[in-house]
């Protein structure tokens, strides 16, 4: 008779798994992606270097995994973000806003997930992040497109130029210094990117500032 997991047992193994994630996120955050390694993160979360490497047999893939889940996080916050708004272009400027303040507030944990890494093969687990962002807001940019409420263009590269602005603007070693529990600066920032991002992409100033005074940002 073929093995048949226990809900106790599925419920051990992903309650395992969890922590490892959590530990490797706190890792993440507080020392960037050099300090992520199988053996400090099983002290962490309290468990066996083996038992890590049976849920996840190599870095990589344990980054990766950590890097899906804080998209994923991300996504849902644009989302809940643009749900809000009452149209195309005012979910735009909410996402926008959204992520301004959501980086500013992590500010090393973005800076960790969008710089390049030492070691070659975290390349592109790293990458799926941007990428991840990048497609939420570009699908924001071609629902207002659509919609005639912004001139034609190319969403697939407005996208990841939004996001290039948003990183050193806002977060990067020129960007001006914001303290991550002031959330009135940080919304005051990231007011001003959310400006900056809509005329750029073609929206006459006066209503570009009537959709950031009305923007609701999610956190």
């Amino acid at each position: 008779m073929a093995y048949r997991q226990t809900e106790r047992v599925a419920r051990k193994l992903a309650a395992r798994r969890e922590a490892i994630l959590a530990a490797a996120y706190e890792t993440l955050a507080e020392n960037g992606i050099a300090a992520v390694q199988i053996a400090p993160v099983a002290e962490r979360a309290g468990i066996a270097i083996g038992t890590v490497y049976r849920y996840f047999p190599s870095k990589t893939e344990l980054v990766a995994a950590v890097v899906t889940g804080l998209a994923g996080d991300e996504i849902a916050a644009l989302g809940r973000a643009a749900a809000h708004a009452p149209g195309p272009l005012s979910a735009l400027a909410a996402a926008l806003a959204t992520f301004a303040v959501r980086a500013m507030a992590r500010r090393r944990l973005v800076l960790a997930l969008v710089a390049d890494p030492a070691e070659p093969e975290l390349t592109e687990a790293l990458a799926s992040y941007r990428w991840a962002i990048a497609a939420e807001l570009e699908k924001l940019i071609r629902n207002a497109l659509e919609n005639g409420q912004l001139q034609q263009q190319d969403a697939a590269l407005a996208a990841p130029a939004l996001i290039g602005a948003l990183i050193e603007g806002l977060i990067g070693p020129l960007a001006p210094g914001t303290a991550p529990d002031d959330f009135d600066a940080m919304r005051a920032q990231a007011q001003r990117f959310t400006l900056l991002a809509l005329r750029a992409l073609g929206v006459t100033d006066a209503r570009a500032r009537g959709l950031v005074v009305q923007t609701v940002v999610q956190v």
